[in-house]
């Protein structure tokens, strides 16, 4: 039998090409759905958001909302002399912010800040009145301020206390300290060099008094952010500090340095005490011994409401200034009305400190 008779299995070679012609025409449609006029599903990257920065973001919003209302209601809020006066008032409070940022995300708290920076204001002062020169007397008052650190470290780590206890003795210990060195308000004399810390620095010479300025203080509190944002998301001591928070003991499993991160953490928050001292004193040209009552308070009020949460784990730098401002534009709008009486102050701050604590607490029971 031949190919050609019809009986045949064996395909002509007509028929072999229209065989291969409707196989590459299948693969072709499979290939290319569009061609056949069906639609192809499209997988669009979702949209997703770490939820512990949610508190963060919360803060940044409140923040803009109270610059609105502000501007809206009083006026003169968004110009160049507000915004000014808000960094330059609050600069102590954003360094005492970021040193508690660090602590607390290891799950720590220092309690002392306040006092160790009346302790180191008052020592400064009456050094700079001695006659002490002011490098000199500067490099007093963070040295104190280190000292009083590395003794709530010491406790914390080598004793074992814990740090609300530790932290909590040092406050009474600083405070009784700087009482004894005084119990009356100690100035600068004229002319010292601390004082010029504390002179304002003119950016943009606004219309009347609408000016931009700054002072070296502010310069010292943005160049602390700059360094702690680097130290805490870009270096592995920052790491190392996360990983103490989310599990000391898996950070121990792991080889981590616990130990000495966790005493740096307390000698560097008490170094930023006393830069804080320094800061204010310039500012104000004057020292007392209850200096800083209540401060360690708006600085955990500040953390908190940047985002850092108080079981440790997690935080930001930036979220902790954003915090400092939120308190510090507070009281101006407070100012500006004038019907709100002062102590309205610490139940607005309450209530904007619950409510992050409430926000935080509905993120860790998503992470988990």
């Amino acid at each position: 039998m031949t190919a050609n008779q019809p009986g045949s299995s064996v395909p002509t070679s007509s028929q072999g090409s229209a065989a291969t012609s409707r196989q590459a025409s299948t693969r072709s449609t499979a290939d290319h759905p569009a061609r056949t006029g069906g639609t192809r599903r499209r997988h669009w990257p979702s949209l997703r958001i770490n939820r512990s920065v949610l508190p963060t973001l919360a803060a940044l919003l409140i923040f803009i909302t109270m610059l609105a209302f502000g501007q809206f209601r009083y006026g003169r809020i968004l110009q160049f002399n507000t915004l000014s006066n808000l960094l330059i008032n609050n600069a102590q409070l954003i360094i005492l912010a970021v040193a508690l940022t660090f602590v607390i995300i290891t799950g720590g708290i220092d309690l002392s800040v306040g006092a160790v920076v009346a302790l180191c204001s008052v020592a400064g002062v009456l050094a700079t009145q001695a006659g002490l020169p002011a490098p000199l007397a500067i490099g007093l008052m963070i040295a104190l301020g280190l000292a009083c650190g590395s003794l709530s470290g010491t406790l914390v780590q080598v004793f074992g206390v814990q740090p609300f206890i530790a932290t909590l003795a040092l406050m009474f210990l600083a405070r009784g300290l700087a009482s004894m060195l005084s119990t009356v308000p100690e100035r600068l004399p004229e002319g010292s060099g601390l004082l010029a810390l504390g002179q304002p620095i003119k950016l943009i010479d606004g219309p009347k008094v609408n000016d931009l300025t700054i002072s070296p203080g502010v310069i010292i509190a943005l160049a602390i952010v700059a360094v702690a944002y680097f130290l805490l998301h870009r270096t592995r001591f920052g790491r190392t500090i996360y990983a103490i928070g989310g599990s000391e003991t898996s950070a121990e499993l792991m080889g981590l340095p616990v130990a000495r991160t966790k005493w740096l953490i307390y000698a560097s928050s008490g170094t930023l005490s006393g830069i804080a001292a320094v800061v204010f004193t310039a500012r104000l040209g004057i020292a007392q011994n209850i200096t800083g009552l209540g401060w360690e308070l708006d600085a955990i009020a500040a953390t908190v409401i940047g985002g850092t949460l108080l079981t440790g784990g997690a935080g930001y730098v930036l979220g902790s200034v954003i915090g400092s401002l939120v308190l510090g534009l507070m009281i101006v709008l407070i100012t500006r009305d004038g019907s709100v009486p002062p102590e309205m102050t610490t139940i607005i701050t309450g209530g904007i400190l619950l409510a992050f604590v409430v926000l935080q607490r509905a993120v860790v029971r998503q992470r988990r």
